[in-house]
């Protein structure tokens, strides 16, 4: 798996945290406007930081693109786990993509999936991380299943990689749908009739 975390210098554990808060605030700003429309300049008031301090974690724009990349991977994939290992599975993850969809109406797409076209086709770091970051996604729900079909929540007749893939590609065509429209009912509708024809849930 791609990651710039090879890349990194050792850091303090200030040193962390303020590299961490230039990439909350670059994967904020380049959600809301995009890659090309973010400036570093931008990322430096936000993140309430000097010239020195940015160039020290980020050499430049690209190495902090790629940052906030494996961000938004890192922040996704963990909330997947974390649904789907939770008491109610399918039900909970089912929920949570519903309702971050609709706190957002779907506004600037997916935090990962929104890079793919600004980044993937002239930056092949920058691809090679997304496909990372997508592989890591379908790895977290994929387990999740997994845990749920040993727990007999799952039907042994589904196999739990492919559901995830499924699920995967749902989530972003129903997002980009969502978006195109300004109408978040598209993504509820790929999703409940996905999970219905896959595993027979349906929202109560």
């Amino acid at each position: 798996m791609v990651n710039e975390t090879s890349d990194r210098p050792h850091l303090t554990p200030k040193g962390a945290r303020t590299r961490q808060r230039i990439v909350e605030n670059a994967a904020t700003l380049i959600h809301e406007r995009g890659v090309a429309s973010t400036t570093l300049e931008d990322v430096k008031a936000a993140a309430g930081v000097s010239g020195s301090q940015m160039y020290h974690y980020f050499p430049d724009k690209d190495h902090l693109v790629q940052a906030v990349i494996d961000h938004q991977a890192d922040t996704i994939v963990k909330h997947q786990g974390d649904a789907l290992r939770s008491a109610h599975g399918i039900d909970a993850w089912r929920n949570m993509v519903i309702t971050a969809a609709n706190l957002t109406r779907a506004k600037g797409g997916c935090p990962l999936g929104s890079l793919v076209g600004q980044c993937a086709e002239n930056d092949p770091r920058a691809r090679a991380l997304i496909a990372a970051g997508f592989d890591r996604w379908a790895a977290a729900i994929g387990e999740g299943l997994r845990t749920l079909q040993t727990e007999g929540r799952l039907s042994s007749g589904i196999d739990p990689d492919d559901l995830a893939v499924t699920l995967l590609a749902t989530l972003q065509g129903g997002t980009l749908l969502a978006q195109v429209h300004q109408d978040v009912r598209l993504f509820e509708t790929s999703v409940e009739t996905v999970l219905a024809l896959a595993i027979g849930q349906r929202a109560p």
